[in-house]
């Protein structure tokens, strides 16, 4: 009788696996080392935030694994006079709740990005304003003739403008002042897949959108993702089957996993630029002994810490051989990066404490080191071989390391609160401009430099940016980003350390479909 039973509950269990779809169900279990943060797809210019609510909120153009455009939400655009772009809508999409998408909610969700609360509006650099023109065609007008305009929307996730107005969710939250919306913590898009639950700093899960417009290359039933901080619990959750994918693998773990039975490691190069910043804004640090001026803002105080600072030694000793040393803040895969120019001053404590005793700051200084802690590869540990190489030139590091949900409310906009940081850019245009129009560009408060840290401001990059904006000559354009990228190097205007290498490991049944920009896409990945 007990042997009949059994029987039965196993034959229950089966057919409980099997699919609508007549094969076995097929869920996708994996862990990173930080949450999200958030579902608002506004809520913060940042990869991991903006990949995971791809799942839900879709862009007029996208990128393919190759990380080549491809249509989306539009099916094709094109110039029709020198500043205004035309976007031909898809037909028939609609919203995961039933309703129909349009181009008001193209226009209602541009509104929202540049508004209040949003941490995207670097995306808009260029753009001058988002028009109807009717139910399936919006035209955007640029504020000068501007060539990689599709690059640039590829993160922009489309909202539901009457599932906004319903929940009361117009603007966005501003999440690095600890405010919450309905869209904080719920999400509904066009995109391939559904909320269905959501468990902040424990555990999220989606299912798939059955409506979605686009034939899914996944198999996937349902998505489960889990934040497991510890490295060691991460990786032992892999190896033991309870996790199928994760996304932040420890350098140090890498070569045996490769070894491991069942496990497969996915490398690639990534886009993403680790670098550090200074504030060069304020006349007296935040954080620091020195009182009545701001060192950061003399180059051979920045050129000092350079010197002082061995990014052979991190890329080997920290990153276990997990990245590429870069003196730009760009690196080979970005268009724009020019090899001849990619060149450091040689690394030399002795010549270091030279310039520092030269600035006036013969003993050095105390300056605190802002660092995430949950966000880059080895992010903290990387801090932690800065504070000690700096130590050689008298400067004493008091490191805070915290989650990137603390650490990017407090570096980042609007409060800009650090005299020293770590941080990480990935391009999503793949262009050059990108990163001086986001990284390098004066601040005006607006959209332009909002992920300017550092407050860093030089009037000839400005007018060299500005120029690069508006040429549309390939290779014309890159003339001035050139000479933009040798002068902020000769400045220190940032301390670029490394391109990282994007690292997944999974089961070995999982084709993650990896790319270098380090996006986890759902709708790509499958289970065997």
């Amino acid at each position: 009788m007990k042997q009949n039973l059994s029987g039965l509950l196993v034959a229950i269990a089966l057919l409980l696996s099997i699919s609508s779809t007549g094969g076995f169900a097929k869920t996708l279990r994996w862990a990173n080392d930080g949450d999200v943060n958030s579902m608002d797809p506004y809520a913060r210019q940042e990869t991991f935030l903006l990949a995971f609510t791809s799942s839900f909120y879709e862009p007029l153009v996208r990128r393919n694994q190759s990380l080549k455009l491809e249509p989306a939400l539009a099916t094709d655009w094109k110039l029709i006079a020198p500043t205004t772009w035309r976007f031909s809508l898809r037909q028939g999409v609609k919203f995961s709740d039933g309703s129909a998408f349009s181009a008001d909610d193209v226009v209602f969700s541009y509104n929202r990005a540049i508004g209040s609360g949003s941490n995207i509006q670097g995306l808009f650099i260029a753009v001058k304003d988002v028009r109807k023109v009717d139910d399936l065609t919006i035209d955007i007008e640029t504020k000068g003739p501007y060539a990689i305009l599709a690059d640039d929307l590829t993160n922009w996730g489309i909202m539901s403008k009457a599932w906004c107005e319903k929940h009361g969710t117009i603007q966005a939250a501003n999440m690095n002042k600890g405010e919450e919306s309905f869209a904080t913590r719920n999400a509904m898009g066009t995109g391939p897949f559904i909320l269905k639950s959501r468990e902040p700093d424990v555990k999220t899960v989606l299912v798939p959108n059955p409506n979605w417009w686009d034939k899914p290359v996944h198999n996937l039933d349902e998505v489960v993702f889990q934040r497991i901080a510890n490295a060691s619990t991460r990786v032992a959750a892999l190896r033991s089957g309870e996790i199928d994918l994760i996304y932040t693998v420890p350098p140090q773990d890498i070569a045996g996993l490769k070894r491991a039975d069942g496990i497969k490691v996915w490398e690639t190069p990534e886009t993403r630029t680790i670098f550090l910043g200074f504030d060069q804004v304020r006349d007296e640090l935040t954080d620091s002994d020195i009182k009545g001026k701001n060192p950061f803002k003399d180059l051979r105080v920045r050129k000092a810490f350079w010197m002082a600072i061995d990014n052979e030694a991190i890329k080997q000793r920290v990153m276990r051989g997990q990245a590429q040393t870069i003196a730009l803040m760009w690196g080979p895969l970005i268009n724009g990066y020019d090899k001849s120019i990619d060149i450091r001053p040689p690394y030399d404590p002795q010549a270091a404490k030279a310039l520092l005793t030269e600035a006036g700051y013969p003993d050095g200084f105390r300056v605190t080191l802002d660092c995430p802690n949950d966000r880059y590869v080895n992010d903290e540990a990387i801090c932690q071989a800065v504070a000690s190489m700096l130590a050689k030139i008298g400067v004493k590091i008091d490191l805070r390391a915290q989650t990137k949900a603390k650490y990017f409310a407090q570096v980042g906009p609007p409060a800009y609160t650090t005299s020293f940081f770590l941080q990480g850019w990935t391009p999503s245009s793949m262009d050059s401009l990108n990163v001086l129009n986001s990284l390098m560009q004066t601040r005006d408060g607006k959209t332009i430099g909002i992920n300017n840290y550092s407050g860093y401001s030089n009037p000839a990059i400005d007018a060299l940016i500005n120029k690069a904006s508006v040429e549309t000559d390939p290779v014309k354009r890159l003339v001035p980003i050139r000479e933009a990228a040798i002068l902020h190097r000769d400045d220190v205007g940032h301390i670029p350390l490394h391109t990282q290498y994007v690292v997944w490991a999974t089961r070995s049944n999982i084709e993650p479909a990896i790319s270098g920009n380090n996006y986890i896409q759902l709708r790509l990945i499958r289970v065997n």
